[in-house]
């Protein structure tokens, strides 16, 4: 498991002119509002504040970039769905999302965060399908297990697997209270930084 020994925090990029030139790997973090992103972050950087948190959704409204150990870089993505901010902040969002995964040449490994208390929505799958068409190792990350009983884990996750079925993903489960699947991601990440 990394080691993290030094967290920078870049930029907060609302452009894609404001995306930061540096050549080095990328791992990028995307789901919908309030899912718990910025949380994942902070757990696997065992940090308490480096991304931000909140309640409410949409917190998140850029595309902040951190340097990790002068390795590689964490991108956190705005959250997609519901969320309650203005309609024309809202309508900024695709475009920038979209903008970073075509333009993004070191991007090796996105994780998509789901929450186990949902079921895999349309947005999710069919983002996991668009995925597929870029060069890039994709992760499925099912969160918030602690808000269930640990006998309910693997029927849940076989429950995933059937929901974005034929997209072939082994859902990793994970929890920022418990800190159960925090080794296994970071597994993940080392082995999708070395084979890309």
């Amino acid at each position: 498991m990394e080691q993290i020994k030094q967290v920078e925090f870049l930029i907060s990029a609302f452009s894609r002119k404001q995306f930061p030139e540096v050549n080095l790997p990328e791992i990028a973090f995307v789901g919908r509002s309030n899912v718990g992103k910025s949380t994942l972050i902070n757990t696997l950087l065992n940090r308490k504040k480096v991304a931000r948190t909140s309640s409410s959704p949409g917190c998140t409204q850029s595309i902040n970039f951190f340097l990790i150990n002068n390795k590689f870089v964490f991108a956190d993505l705005p959250g997609f769905g519901y969320a309650k901010v203005p309609l024309e902040v809202k309508k900024k969002w695709k475009p920038l999302v979209e903008s970073y995964f075509h333009s993004r040449k070191n991007l090796k490994i996105v994780i998509l965060i789901t929450d186990i208390r949902r079921k895999i929505e349309d947005d999710e799958y069919n983002l996991l399908l668009w995925f597929d068409r870029f060069d890039f190792t994709t992760l499925l990350l099912v969160t918030k297990i602690d808000k269930l009983s640990r006998s309910r884990w693997e029927n849940k996750k076989k429950d995933v697997q059937k929901q974005i079925h034929p997209i072939k993903l082994e859902p990793i489960l994970f929890s920022a209270v418990t800190k159960e699947g925090r080794k296994n991601i970071w597994q993940k990440i080392q082995k999708g930084l070395t084979f890309s």
